[in-house]
């Protein structure tokens, strides 16, 4: 039998965010800002047929955006992307001071 190798790929990007919230009406913001970091990621990170499903967000990741509100979310954002298998996990580079 063939030894299985696990891959465990892992890269840090920043993700400019305003192109794409600026798009929406101020109270859908946010929410279209989580939708560009995981189209964002599934791209990058070559998911298979781009299944945001499989692009999973840390739970500090998704409170530090929604953190200034529905209307106002940061402009660009550095974020470290480690993929094993088929799932994406999302998570800061570095973690937040407060």
């Amino acid at each position: 039998m063939a030894a299985t190798k696990s891959t465990k790929l892992e890269r840090e990007y920043v993700i400019p965010l305003r192109s794409q919230w600026l798009r929406v009406p101020q109270y859908e913001r946010t929410g279209r800002a989580i939708k560009a970091i995981k189209k964002f990621i599934a791209k990058h990170m070559k998911v298979p047929e781009r299944d945001l499903q499989k692009v999973k967000l840390d739970v500090y990741f998704n409170n530090e955006l929604w953190f200034r509100g529905r209307a106002s979310p940061p402009h660009k954002i550095k974020v470290k992307a480690i993929k094993d298998g088929d799932t994406v996990n999302v998570t800061f580079v570095e973690t937040p001071q407060y």
